[in-house]
Parts: C-alpha cells; sequence; structure tokens
C-alpha cells in the first residue's frame, strides 16, 4: 500500500512531530486547526490546512465527520490521530474504515475492548496477565459502588471506564469521603469522555508506574521495546519520564515487556501501544490499562532504541512487517523527559493561560538533546487544550550522566510571560530520593515541603539586585540605540539620565511574595561600566552584550561575571530576569508606564472568591442568599478539561453571584461575593 498524502487529526507538538517524520518519508501532511490555532506552529509546518471550527475541542477537533470530510476533501489516503483527541475512539476508526481511509493506529475492535477498562480487565485475566481484582460491572450506583469499595478494603481507586490522562480518577481512603470522590470522578469523566461510568479497585500505596512501549504488525509479529518509568506525577498526570526503568532486574524487565506483549497478542493489537503496570515495590507488576496509541513519553523510548516509532507507524500502516524483531532491539544509555507546562506548582498546579512572551529553549547540540513543541514566542497557550508548552527530552550513557545533562538542559529553558513548572522539575532532579532512584507515585506528596521550598522563589541578595539593574540599563540602551560593537552604552551617558548629572536612584520592585523592594544609587563611570550602591555597600558593575538579538549578555558584579538573559512585558513594564538558573521578575516603582496588573486572589478573611486560573464556569452551587461555611463549594470551573472546585473562604451568607454557567472568564475574575 502507498500512503504519500496523510492528515493529522490533532494539533501541537504531535502534530509537528508527525509531519517531521512523514516529510522525511515523503509524504504530504494536511493539518486540521480551530480558530484559536488558526497561527500555529503545526498550521505552518503543514503542506496545507483545513479550519475545522471553534476553539472548544467539542466544536473542532471532536467532530469525527469534520476531520472526514477534511481527509476527503484534500485526497487524504490515511489519518494520523497521535494522541488524544479522537485517537482512542473506536468509532471514529470505523468511521475512517467505511469512508476507505487507513486509520494510522490498531483495529477499531482492540481500542474498543482495551478502551472500557472493565473488559479490559477480563481480556487480560483470561490471558494471563497478571491484574489487581476489583469491581467492573455494570450496576453502576452509588449504592453498589460504595459496597464493593467496603469489599475490597481502603483505600480504593475509582477510575473512569473509558478513562486515560489521570482524568475521572480519585483515590478514597475512607467510607466518608467515597461518595464525593465518586462524584467528582464521575462529573470530570462525563466532561471529558462523554462516559462516566467507573470501577473500583484496590490501592496499591507506594506503587510505581512502569509501562511497556509494544508494537504489532498486521502478520502477527509482536515485539516490545522495553519499559519506561512514568511514576513522578502530579494529579495522576506524569511529570518526568525515563527509560529504563531504575532499579529493573533483567529477569522482571523480561517478564513485564512479555506480558506486554501477551496483551497485545490477546487483544489482536496492530501499530504502537502502551501497556501501563503497577508495580510494587517487590518488583510484582499488575495490569492497569492499555493505551491504544503513541504515548506522549514515546521520544525517550526512540532515544534509547534508536528507532523513530512514528515511523514504524507508518511502514505497519501500509502493510509492511515490523522493521526489527525482538532480539534485534537494542536498549543502549538512559533517557529523559520532562512535560514543561504552563502552571503553577505552588497553587495545586493550576493550569495556566495566555500569551508567551519570551521563549528561549535549551540550545540543541546534538541528537541526544530533543525540544518537542508546537509553539513559538508570541504564541497563545489556550484555555481550551492542555498547557503543554514543550517536552524536553536528554539522552546520556547512562542514568547520572543523563540527569545531569537534562538539569543543564532544563535550567537553560527560559520562559516568561506565563508561570511554568521548569523550577519544579529542577527541585525533583536535585532531590536526593530521586537521584537515588527511589520513585514512586507518592513521590511529590511524600516530600512535597523540601521539593517546593527548593523550588519556591529564590533569595534576592546584592548580587541579583545589581544584575537586575544592569537588565533596565541594557533596556535604556536598546532603545536609544546607544551601544557600539560589544559595548552596551558606548561612551555616552544612556539617554535616560540628563547631560547635568552622572548620577541617579533607581526603585526596584521584585514580583516575589514579599515584593522585595530595593533602592539603588547608579553612578555612571564610563563606556560600559556603572558604580551602584544598595544596602551601604558599593558595587562595580560593567556589562558586555554577548547576542543582542536573543538579548544575552554578560553582567560582572565586582569580578564575578554571570550570564544573563531578559525580556520585557510592553504592557505591565515587568522585566524578567534569568540568572542562576532562576527568573526572577521585577519593575521600576518610578516609571509612569509601569502599572500594577496583578490582582492578589483574595486572603482567608476576604468576601470575595476568585477564579484561581482562566476557565470556563461549569456549575455554580449557591445563590444569593444562601448560607455558606468556610470550605463549601461555590463554584466548579473546568480548565484544560480538568474540574477545579473554588470553596468558600470563610463562613458568610452570599451576597452576589458574579458569573454564569458557560461563561469563559479569566485569571482573577470576581466569582462569588459574600455580605460583609
Amino acid at each position: 500500500m502507498t500512503l504519500s498524502k496523510i492528515l493529522i487529526a490533532n494539533r501541537g507538538e504531535i502534530a509537528c512531530r508527525i509531519i517531521r517524520t512523514a516529510n522525511r518519508l515523503g509524504i504530504k501532511c494536511v493539518s486540521v486547526f480551530s480558530d484559536a490555532d488558526k497561527d500555529s506552529l503545526h498550521v505552518k509546518m503543514a503542506d496545507e490546512a483545513i479550519y475545522i471550527g471553534k476553539p472548544p475541542a467539542q466544536q473542532s477537533y471532536l467532530i469525527k465527520e469534520k476531520i472526514i470530510e477534511s481527509a476527503k476533501k484534500t485526497n487524504c489516503q490515511a489519518i494520523h490521530p497521535g494522541y488524544g483527541f479522537l485517537s482512542e475512539s473506536y468509532e471514529f476508526s470505523q468511521l475512517c474504515s467505511k469512508n476507505d481511509l487507513v486509520f494510522i493506529g490498531p483495529p477499531w475492535q482492540a481500542i474498543r475492548d482495551m478502551g472500557i477498562k472493565s473488559t479490559s480487565k477480563h481480556i487480560m485475566s483470561a490471558a494471563k496477565v497478571p491484574i489487581i481484582e476489583g469491581y467492573h460491572g455494570e450496576d453502576q450506583s452509588e449504592e453498589r459502588l460504595l459496597q464493593e469499595a467496603e469489599q475490597i478494603g481502603y483505600p480504593v481507586m475509582i477510575k473512569a471506564v473509558r478513562g486515560g490522562g489521570g482524568k475521572g480518577m480519585r483515590i478514597a481512603f475512607s467510607r466518608e469521603e467515597f461518595i464525593y470522590q465518586l462524584q467528582s470522578a464521575k462529573t470530570e469523566a462525563l466532561k471529558a469522555f462523554n462516559n462516566d461510568e467507573m470501577l473500583v479497585e484496590k490501592f496499591v500505596e507506594k506503587p510505581r508506574h512502569v509501562e511497556v512501549q509494544i508494537f504489532g504488525d498486521h502478520h502477527s509479529n509482536y515485539v516490545y521495546l522495553y519499559e519506561r518509568d512514568c511514576s513522578i506525577q502530579r494529579r495522576h498526570q506524569k511529570v518526568i519520564e525515563e527509560t529504563p526503568a531504575p532499579g529493573l532486574t533483567n529477569e522482571t524487565r523480561r517478564k513485564i515487556g512479555e506480558a506486554a506483549v501477551k496483551a497485545a497478542r490477546a487483544v489482536n493489537y496492530v501499530g504502537a501501544g502502551t501497556v501501563e503496570f503497577i508495580m510494587d515495590p517487590k518488583q510484582n507488576f499488575y495490569f492497569m490499562e492499555m493505551n491504544t496509541r503513541l504515548q506522549v513519553e514515546h521520544p525517550i523510548t526512540e532515544m534509547v532504541t534508536n528507532t523513530d516509532l512514528v515511523e514504524w507507524q507508518i511502514r505497519v500502516a501500509r502493510g509492511e512487517h515490523l522493521p526489527l524483531k525482538q532480539e534485534d532491539i537494542p536498549l543502549n544509555g538512559h533517557a529523559f523527559e520532562a512535560r514543561i507546562y504552563a502552571e503553577d506548582p505552588n497553587n495545586n498546579f493550576m493550569p495556566g493561560a495566555g500569551k508567551l512572551k519570551y521563549l528561549q529553549p535549551p540550545l540543541v547540540t546534538d541528537k541526544n538533546i530533543r525540544v518537542e513543541t508546537g509553539v513559538e514566542e508570541g504564541d497563545e497557550v489556550s484555555v481550551h487544550y492542555d498547557p503543554l508548552i514543550a517536552k524536553l527530552v536528554v539522552w546520556a550513557d547512562d542514568r547520572k550522566s543523563a540527569l545531569q545533562k537534562f538539569r543543564y538542559a532544563l535550567a537553560n529553558y527560559k520562559i516568561s510571560g506565563l508561570t511554568t513548572n521548569i523550577p519544579f522539575i529542577i527541585s525533583l532532579c536535585d532531590h536526593k530520593e530521586f537521584v537515588a532512584e527511589n520513585v514512586h507515585t507518592d513521590f511529590i506528596p511524600m516530600h512535597r515541603e523540601e521539593l517546593f521550598k527548593t523550588a519556591r522563589e529564590p533569595i534576592i541578595d546584592n548580587e541579583i539586585v545589581c544584575c537586575a539593574l544592569s537588565t533596565i540599563l541594557n533596556y535604556e540602551a536598546e532603545l536609544s540605540k546607544n551601544y557600539s560593537n560589544n559595548n552596551l552604552v558606548g561612551s555616552m551617558v544612556p539617554n535616560f539620565w540628563t547631560n547635568n548629572f552622572a548620577e541617579k536612584q533607581f526603585d526596584l520592585i521584585f514580583n516575589n511574595e514579599s515584593k522585595t523592594n530595593a533602592k539603588v544609587n547608579v553612578k555612571y563611570v564610563n563606556e560600559n561600566n556603572f558604580e551602584l550602591n544598595l544596602n551601604g555597600q558599593t558595587h562595580l558593575v560593567s556589562i558586555n552584550v554577548l547576542d543582542r538579538q536573543a538579548r544575552l549578555y554578560q553582567c560582572d558584579v565586582d569580578g564575578h561575571r554571570i550570564k544573563l538573559s531578559y525580556s520585557r512585558d510592553q504592557e505591565t513594564g515587568m522585566f524578567s530576569l534569568f540568572a542562576n538558573d532562576r527568573l526572577f521578575e521585577f519593575k521600576l516603582e518610578d516609571r509612569k508606564y509601569q502599572k500594577e496588573q496583578n490582582l492578589s486572589l483574595c486572603d482567608a478573611d476576604s468576601n470575595d472568591s476568585f477564579a484561581p486560573m482562566p476557565g470556563v464556569v461549569d456549575k455554580i452551587n449557591v445563590k444569593a442568599g444562601d448560607e455558606v461555611k468556610k470550605g463549601d463549594p461555590l463554584v466548579v470551573m473546568i480548565a484544560m478539561k480538568m474540574e477545579y472546585v473554588i470553596r468558600s473562604n470563610r463562613d458568610g451568607v452570599v451576597k452576589s453571584i458574579n458569573c454564569s454557567v458557560g461563561q469563559n472568564v479569566k485569571k482573577s475574575h470576581k466569582l462569588v461575593s459574600l455580605a460583609e
């Protein structure tokens, strides 16, 4: 079979990833896009692109008929679903077949059987794949589910039967919280999968999440491409993935790989799939679920096996045999992947949305570092989709070397305009237990205090203040174009000073919790040299530009040279300074263009409750005049396909509701007000 043109029914980094491989194979690609994505990178990279609707996925990327129509209109022979959206919809796979389009993925029967968790458990049990016993029955009444939970024994895991990606998943540690967690999981599952059926099973405490990459072809050939450890998670979603899984014995590696192949054979699987297992501290493993698609974290498998899994998918879809036999698949070195998200770890990992005002990924010096992304500087991270900015993938000969290289690359990933999880991921990399390979799914909650203490805002000392001031001098010199060669300001006094004096006081306000204030007296000396006085100490500072376009320069503070880069938000006047592996935000107090834009969220005694992130109001639980207690749920919001409950800060009476169901609200929008 010949495939010369395919449509990619997805967006963002995975669409870009597929386009790169397809183009290398001489295959043309068609992208689809919503209003929110009309200028996105995956649209620019494609040979053609088709508009499919409004930003909400239910009105664009999830409309099967529009995707099929777009493929036929552009004379495509196949559709690649990527991951998410329609990738695990057996109905969509069926629709492709009915329209003589090749679905680059498994047969629809395999998607159906493995997509319904209760069905998949029965199939795995029959295939002698180890499973955790639980309730996977048709009676979905709260009474029956509660009864089964009692019989299994707490803690129990409540999971959406058609779930995935951590959505529709909750843990109940007692009878008292079971019904609440069940209802919350059902609501989230209905939104994400249009199905709220649940299964209940025993929750293994301190487990590891170990998954196996498998591949099958149309000729009944199967292989496993080894395992990935995805234990480092927040809200049941992966943060760091690595391969091979640390500490696994060769015997366990072989057994878990063979079990994954058994799972694939049991459903006559074709294409790329991932079999996920829960592993206890003794390396006993149990089937959890099968993802019938390419995984987000597939690049780390490619790094250690020297393969291109998207190429394998296309070749299998064309009817070819698998490129390698099991004994020919190498396992070389160690690879890490970090998911770079627009989210705030210090605010319960709340997702963010907005413009990427400055974006400088780490320098890719060789094939052992990959930055998989679907965005560019100036792009918007939309409230309608997952807040993934990029995947950073790093390989080295062994885990220790890979981790060091990984951390260095993270420290050189520079983003401003949105809060990201980069500092938090660095703190994970630095944690002694992570370095020692002691990973499990409770890692973040268990080490929360240490991780967040490390990831929290850095210390602002005199040296950092000097660097911040040098950023302002750099920026003002850029505005006046007052530089020559590598000298920042040449031999002239910067134009924002008068000719009557060469000394000025600056008042810097740092955007940290304590709003650190620094008053600095600056004396112009000559060329690009300055004398700074702050806190009763005098510092000699010189500035040397390295790359003006990238705003990269060196600041010499009393003989200590520090490499810096920066950006400035033209709307707020906020400077973002990247120094010593950290981000510092600050502004000048005395400038007219510096307007305080940040709305503080309510404190414990506030009358008002605000939206903690941009999103859509899904449910309003109160009305004016209602009495509420501290902690009562007021409003339910949906952001990035996840459910967030906004609760009352104190006891009181509802004065007014300042939002409506279905309304798109910005971060810090006032949702509910209580009476004085």
